[in-house]
């Protein structure tokens, strides 16, 4: 399993803004097979002088290859050069995006 995370710092008061982006459901990613799943979760940062939020998108694919169909997906492509003019909101502070191969989990049944 491939889990992509993407987090970013944006302005206090702002965290809403990529979640909504990040969260709707459905849309063309989870068309794409080998997708499993999509969380979008939210932390407020106390540093000093600035009070930020970090909003951190996990998205888990049964396997490289699956993250690699989405990445070359027309949809993909098109909603990059799509944002591509763009200026980037004055809310937006940083944006890192690790990839990590999963070794082991474990999942109990509720």
């Amino acid at each position: 399993m491939l889990i992509q995370l993407r987090k970013i710092t944006v302005k206090e008061g702002f965290s809403n803004k990529i979640v909504e982006r990040f969260g709707k459901p459905g849309g063309p990613m989870s068309e794409i097979p080998g997708f499993i799943d999509r969380s979008v979760m939210v932390k407020k940062n106390r540093k000093k002088g600035e009070d930020t939020e970090e909003v951190v998108v996990m998205i888990r694919w049964e396997s490289e290859e699956a993250w690699k169909s989405w990445e070359k997906s027309p949809a993909h492509i098109e909603g990059h050069r799509n944002s591509r003019n763009q200026e980037k909101p004055d809310y937006l502070l940083d944006t890192e995006v690790s990839m990590y191969d999963l070794k082991t989990a474990e999942q109990v049944e509720i």
